[in-house]
């Protein structure tokens, strides 16, 4: 395993030069957490865009509709306001099954220059957990800083907005993707392999197109935790289902690329009440397992996999948290106990398994060792088995000591300390 060092070269050294234009890195983080987006502030005026005509077109990253929207502190109907011009977008991605589907999210256009070679490049950002409920979008939580929704109740957060904002004071165009099924109907199908990767992929597609920008135009991808998973699914799957993508490098952050591994870990910390939203999404696209779940399932397990579908992860870790899957099954046994009993169970967790397919573009792997949440082990043997294909893949070992294990601290520190390093190694490899 090699650590990784080095990122910015000589002719890419954009985020270094921010760090020196502001004084320190913490003023850096002081100004683009200043764009943190967590907020639902038109989201109520917005509800017919989340509504998909009846029928779309077959051609994946098709863009259905778009809508201006704001950023954080910025005039409504002013174009070119600092840090980007924001469009909300829906375009259609492809279904597990094969079928096209919507996907919304949103693209900013930077009213910083793109000082690098060629064209201006865009980065796909697949967010981290944020819930299941259709309120979690990041899309619609662009303008204000919190999202409230006192009838739920509900606590909305979306934490994109740092490392956006990085990317937009390189003069780098970003989009955000929102996910199958958050905001649009039908269930949001959370840490589903091919789905979370194409609506990766495809949001590239649409925002090219939204931009006008050159169809070859450069592509990268950054993700964290479910948007790790995200983005190494996207990897993976470019060279066959988008090989029209000019993709240069993908972020990886703490992928959950084995799940049969990350259901231990999660389960009895914080955000324990997570297993729900994948349980959810499996349910969605494999009826096969709702009469497993029927029988398994405790009357204390079937209100949770309810409540949570419609939470946001702070809504989940207020209800759910340090909750054990003992406590959801009728036998008493931990959820990975119950699916060692069924084989056709283990296979759609195998199914969701990251690293079987070859990335064709650089890939930068991070993990802590004492992550809380996203197992160590699972993350490395994703970079082994990368590797064993000949893929051009780093992994960066986060060495932060165990702190208040289950609290997800040790999930969450590694996000903040990569940021800076693995936006370095993205622009580095935008500008190669």
């Amino acid at each position: 395993m090699r650590k990784i060092r080095g990122f910015v070269s000589s002719r890419s050294s954009s985020v270094s030069s921010v760090v020196r234009r502001t004084g320190s890195i913490a003023v850096v983080g002081a100004v683009a957490a200043s764009g943190l987006v967590a907020g639902t502030g038109d989201a109520g005026a917005v509800g017919d865009f989340y509504r998909p005509p009846a029928r779309l077109s077959e051609a994946p990253g098709s863009v259905v509709r778009t809508q201006p929207t704001q950023l954080l502190l910025q005039i409504p109907g002013v174009r070119n306001q600092w840090p980007g011009t924001a469009t909300r977008i829906m375009y259609t991605t492809t279904r597990q099954d094969g079928k096209p589907t919507a996907v919304t999210g949103a693209v900013v256009e930077p009213t910083a220059p793109w000082h690098g070679r060629g064209p201006r490049p865009t980065v796909v950002l697949a967010p981290g957990t944020v819930g299941q409920g259709d309120q979690c979008a990041g899309s619609k939580m662009l303008s204000l800083p919190m999202s409230i929704d006192p009838t739920k109740p509900s606590l909305g957060v979306n934490y994109s907005g740092l490392e956006m904002n990085l990317f937009l004071l390189n003069g780098v165009r970003v989009v955000l993707t929102d996910y199958v099924g958050m905001g649009t109907p039908g269930i949001h199908t959370y840490v589903n392999r091919l789905e979370s990767g194409r609506a990766v992929l495809d949001a590239a597609r649409a925002a090219l197109k939204v931009a006008k920008a050159p169809k070859d135009a450069p592509v990268a991808f950054s993700g964290y935790s479910q948007g790790g998973g995200a983005t190494a699914s996207a990897a993976e799957l470019a060279s066959t289902y988008a090989s029209d993508l000019n993709v240069k490098a993908t972020y990886a952050g703490a992928p959950p690329a084995d799940l049969s591994k990350v259901i231990g870990q999660i389960d009895g910390t914080f955000i324990s009440g997570a297993i729900g939203y994948a349980i959810n999404g499996l349910v969605a696209r494999y009826p096969a397992l709702d009469p497993i779940l029927k029988k398994e399932t405790s009357a204390t397990g079937r209100r949770a996999l309810k409540d949570v579908a419609t939470q946001c992860i702070a809504d989940t870790g207020l209800t759910h948290g340090f909750q054990r899957t003992d406590q959801w099954t009728r036998n008493g046994k931990s959820l990975s106990a119950v699916i060692k009993k069924y084989p056709r169970v283990q296979k759609m967790l195998d199914d969701q398994r990251i690293g079987r397919l070859k990335p064709n573009a650089p890939v930068l792997i991070s993990t802590g060792v004492s992550d809380d949440v996203i197992p160590h082990g699972q993350v490395v043997q994703l970079y082994r088995d990368w590797k064993a294909q000949g893929a051009d893949v780093r992994l960066d070992n986060d060495f932060t000591p165990p702190i208040f294990p289950g609290l997800v601290v040790n999930h969450a520190l590694p996000m903040l300390a990569k940021m800076l390093p693995a936006t370095s190694f993205i622009l580095s490899e935008l500008n190669s």
